[in-house]
């Protein structure tokens, strides 16, 4: 386990996630506003997870599972990475989260978004963490405003429309 909150403990993805991380990622809801690109096969399911453990093992972060206390469920992934791709101008630390359709709507994404700061700000002592979502995503626009990212420029990724956040270290401890 790397981390905790109230409900939730924090650890890597490993191959033994490959059915709930293809149970993620094969609903076509969850991918509705990610490019609209669900996967199709359990080999798609198992490059991802190679890639996140490469991401583990390049910048010592990455997206981590989110395991419910209570009967440790997978219920997702959520956490901090190290974002090369969606912003063309710069690379910054990206709060992320992604939740089985069954977990929405219970508070889990914002648990782990505030637990992903807590973690980024106070163990791994970043100076600022960004956040992008799709205009149209109106859940996570609002779980990285009510986390206290602040709202920034519109920009393009991937022919669509997105909001960028950041918050940094002064802010989150002010």
């Amino acid at each position: 386990m790397l981390y905790q909150s109230e409900r939730l403990t924090y650890r890597y993805i490993t191959m033994q996630d490959l059915e709930d991380m293809y149970d993620l990622d094969s609903n076509p809801l969850v991918h509705k506003y990610l490019g609209k690109k669900p996967v199709s096969t359990r080999a798609q399911s198992e490059a991802i997870i190679k890639d996140l453990i490469q991401q583990y093992e390049t910048y010592n972060l990455g997206r981590v599972a989110v395991i419910r206390k209570s009967d440790n469920a997978f219920l997702g992934w959520s956490g901090l990475k190290y974002e090369t791709v969606v912003r063309e101008e710069f690379n910054y630390y990206d709060i992320g989260y992604r939740l089985k359709e069954a977990h929405w709507g219970q508070g889990y994404a914002t648990e782990s978004a505030v637990a992903s700061l807590k973690y980024g700000f106070e163990q791994l002592q970043f100076e600022k963490i960004g956040g992008a979502a799709e205009i149209e995503h109106v859940v996570s626009n609002h779980i990285l405003q009510k986390i206290g990212l602040k709202k920034g420029e519109q920009f393009v990724f991937d022919n669509t429309e997105c909001n960028w956040y950041e918050l940094s270290k002064e802010e989150y401890r002010g």
